[in-house]
């Protein structure tokens, strides 16, 4: 194990940044819980638990816990049984769903894992669940974030130069940005499968038939984009070889017969059972698009939105962005008790310069607008705000362009905050989500009449099947379970 300096530096490295160098590389080497060899790592265990700990109350105010205890606490009691069983069983795990229709589960460093409702409405069976658990549970024991930490922290240490060493260097500050970012990293290929090989270990070892795990891959394969919801989707986090489906099946086949391997009884009815009602895509509840308006039922507000503008919308903030990406848009929800406050607070924190500030009322909602520039070095960024109350709630809607892009996107920024207004039409207030049922099949069939019974749409056909795990040519018996969508 050592450093290649030769591209970057053309001369000898003087003494004192050789011992620095070789004291980093040998003080970063760790054992391997898994393997038990040294492996190279810049963060210590308890740093893993701080950017966990720091990072988890970030990723629930951005994207929501979903709301079954029921559903939550099931999904704690598997992660905790195989949490028990890892070779990292000292730490602390937390397990939490989140409320995004996303097909997804990730984990931070320190023993935080997340499962969306998205992949659960997915899973067709506590034995796929169980598999992909003991998968992101293998992440947080081999510490594969903190090892992705640590090659980038050493890319920088090449791009910036080993001057650069310093007590600075371990402290990793604003952890928990960084671990936020870890749910947008790709693992390695082998980091890939050495979670693969912990999931089937883990999941085998209580019982479970890891064939399921593989079933499950088969799933996401069928899968293709991501719905809205500000979470990547499962292949976008986690890279698919062609043969990782059969690669699961094949460690499966010899872990069971590795161990005395004794099948839990567990049927898939209990599973689906559980899911029953479970949200399905985006929960209107929580804002809409239709007919180029934006509606919250719950706040009980809507405001434009620009054709053709891309709008994403997630718990702690809506962003609407131009087609050419030249103007952006955010919506979110202030802490401070007046407009005038939040209006202060935004200058002074971000030290704009203010072209112009008034006091007036949108649609009947006091406001403070702030027309302002931000400059730096780089560019000049203009900035149109508006502060908005409505009831005891502070709302800061705000449009940003380059200075150089305001003119030709002021009047679409200003009809969208001004646009800002209370929901009253009883229909969107009302507007009920789309939620995965699950319905006893009441006469062996096909799949496409067993569909067709439940009146089901054929244009679904392909979604219900992906989500029913099953393909188009598929046959039921009577009183076999299926999932069906409806609200």
């Amino acid at each position: 194990m050592k450093l290649n300096v030769k591209p970057t530096f053309k001369k000898k490295l003087p003494r004192s940044y050789i011992l620095p160098v070789l004291f980093l590389f040998i003080s970063a080497c760790a054992v391997d819980y898994v393997t038990g060899k040294r492996t190279f790592n810049l963060i210590s265990e308890q740093q893993e638990i701080q950017i966990g700990r720091e990072a988890d109350p970030s990723i629930v105010a951005q994207y929501g816990l979903y709301d079954d205890e029921k559903l939550s606490a099931y999904v704690d009691k598997i992660g905790q049984k195989i949490a028990a069983i890892s070779h990292r069983n000292n730490l602390k795990y937390t397990f939490r769903v989140v409320d995004s229709p996303v097909v997804n589960a990730f984990a931070l460093p320190g023993g935080w894992v997340y499962f969306t409702r998205g992949i659960l409405a997915h899973f067709n069976s506590e034995e796929e669940l169980a598999g992909v658990m003991g998968h992101e549970i293998g992440h947080v024991v081999a510490r594969h974030g903190a090892e992705q930490m640590s090659k980038a922290q050493l890319a920088g240490i090449g791009l910036a130069g080993v001057s650069m060493l310093s007590p600075e260097l371990a402290q990793f500050g604003k952890l928990a940005e960084v671990g936020v970012g870890l749910l947008f990293l790709k693992f390695g290929r082998g980091q890939e499968s050495e979670s693969d090989r912990l999931g089937v270990e883990y999941s085998t070892q209580l019982g479970y038939d890891a064939h399921k795990m593989a079933d499950f891959f088969r799933t996401i394969a069928r899968l293709s984009g991501s719905r809205d919801g500000g979470l990547p989707n499962f292949l976008s986090t986690h890279p698919n070889p062609v043969d990782r489906e059969n690669t699961v099946n094949r460690l499966a086949g010899e872990w069971q017969k590795k161990i005395a391997y004794k099948p839990v009884k567990i049927s898939r009815r209990d599973y689906l059972q559980r899911i029953d009602g479970i949200v399905y895509g985006n929960d209107p509840r929580q804002g809409f698009v239709e007919n180029n308006t934006f509606y919250h039922p719950q706040m009980r507000f809507q405001f434009p939105v620009p054709k053709e503008w891309k709008l994403t919308n997630m718990p702690s903030i809506v962003q609407i962005a131009s087609p050419d990406q030249k103007a952006y848009i955010q919506f979110i929800l202030a802490s401070e008790k007046t407009p005038a406050a939040a209006a202060d607070k935004f200058v002074t924190e971000n030290k704009v310069t203010v072209i112009k500030r008034q006091n007036m009322r949108v649609h009947s909602f006091p406001t403070v607008i702030v027309d302002a520039r931000h400059v730096s070095e780089a560019q000049t960024i203009r900035v149109l705000t508006y502060f908005i109350q409505k009831g005891q709630n502070i709302f800061i809607f705000q449009g940003l362009t380059l200075a150089a892009d305001y003119q030709a996107n002021k009047n679409s920024i200003i009809k969208v905050l001004a646009g800002f207004r209370k929901l009253t039409d009883a229909r969107a207030l009302n507007k009920k989500p789309l939620r995965v049922r699950v319905v006893a099949v009441k006469r062996a069939g096909n799949f496409q009449r067993t569909m067709l019974s439940f009146d089901m749409k054929q244009a679904l056909f392909k979604e219900l099947a992906i989500l029913n795990g099953v393909e188009e040519s598929a046959q039921f018996k009577k009183g076999d379970l299926v999932k069906i969508i409806k609200k």
